[in-house]
């Protein structure tokens, strides 16, 4: 049996949730504010290190945020499906796939989503620090997010 093409935007979610080994949740009404598409969250974890998988629809991504922390804190993802994109305000764009792990240092200004044509979902791990807080601020400039190119 040949495992489903999640690189295309037409795939549906049930076909692209049959490829990860989480759920995709329900979606992120909470925080559609600061998404630019659909987004959803499932909790895996809400005990010990709580962590939660986050997926995009093809072209859905977050709009730039700073994890703040007085000490620790900051965030980790770690890609389970599709194919997405992060980038820290001034550096390049980094391409990301499943087994990619990111490591977000509190007070670094990022964002990440989904390429325009393919579903993505990463584990989300707040990284435990003092006075964490998180601040969202613009979106990503969507002739930026147009001409990224995978």
């Amino acid at each position: 049996m040949t495992a489903p093409n999640t690189t295309s935007q037409n795939i549906s979610r049930a076909v692209y949730e049959s490829t990860l080994m989480f759920p995709i949740g329900d979606p992120n009404d909470a925080f559609a504010q600061f998404f630019d598409g659909q987004s959803y969250l499932a909790p895996v974890s809400t005990e010990q290190i709580p962590f939660m998988n986050v997926t995009f629809e093809p072209g859905c991504r977050n709009h730039w945020h700073i994890h703040h922390a007085t000490s620790g804190g900051g965030q980790m993802l770690v890609c389970v499906g599709g194919r997405g994109w992060y980038q820290e305000w001034g550096k390049p764009v980094r391409a990301l796939e499943p087994g990619d792990v990111v490591h977000i240092p509190a007070e670094v200004k990022h964002w990440h989503g989904a390429a325009k044509d393919s579903w993505f979902s990463h584990l989300a791990f707040e990284v435990p620090g003092e006075n964490t807080s998180n601040e969202w601020l613009e979106p990503v400039g969507a002739e930026d997010y147009e001409n990224l190119e995978h």
